[in-house]
């Protein structure tokens, strides 16, 4: 028996609100994709996509970097303008 999907969202929606509370930077998007991955592994390990799952991660893994270099492009592209 897995956890009831209505009670994981009601703990889903709580859980940036106790983050903040204790001092925790929090991302929304983590908290909740990583929740939804969380009530999937209740219910057996396969009912994740694992595939999507770590897709996801690699998009967090590289968007700082992805958007450092965008940003660098975009400042020497300006610099030949002016």
């Amino acid at each position: 028996m897995g956890l009831d999907p209505v009670l994981a969202v009601v703990l889903i929606s709580a859980l940036p609100w106790v983050e903040l509370r204790g001092g925790i930077p929090v991302s929304t998007t983590h908290t909740i994709t990583g929740a939804i991955v969380g009530v999937g592994t209740t219910r057996r390990l396969s009912a994740v996509r694992w595939g999507v799952t770590i897709g996801v991660v690699w998009a967090w893994v590289l968007t700082i970097p992805g958007s450092a270099l965008i940003a660098a492009a975009a400042r020497v592209l300006l610099g030949l303008l002016t």
